[in-house]
């Protein structure tokens, strides 16, 4: 029995980074390692979107997921920075931008 090709679902594209963006995910991430505040890290390619997930601990749900959503470009940005829960936390057009979002000083308690 012959199989026909014509019948098989076709096979959607993969969203994934490019060399750069994942070169540059990779130096936040030993960043922030350093820092001691992530320890793991999960790279996921969708139908949609491409996913970096950081972790403090691997048994746990990610802290924050960088998102890159290539058909929201030309509207609110491929790039989103989501916390715990998916809340948005930053978009952008450009990961840089996008990436800033962990540049910023942590909060600190003041007497």
């Amino acid at each position: 029995m012959a199989f026909d090709s014509s019948h098989a679902s076709p096979r959607q594209a993969t969203v994934f980074f490019e060399r750069r963006e994942l070169t540059r995910l990779l130096s936040l991430y030993g960043r922030m390692v350093s820092a001691g505040e992530w320890r793991d890290y999960a790279i996921d390619g969708l139908s949609e979107s491409a996913v970096f997930s950081v972790y403090k601990r691997s048994s746990e749900a990610p802290l924050y997921r960088i998102e890159k959503r290539p058909n929201l470009a030309r509207r609110q940005g491929a790039w989103a920075v989501l916390g715990q829960g998916g809340m948005v936390l930053r978009r952008g057009h450009e990961l840089e931008q996008v990436l800033r979002f962990f540049d910023r000083g942590r909060f600190k308690v003041v007497d």
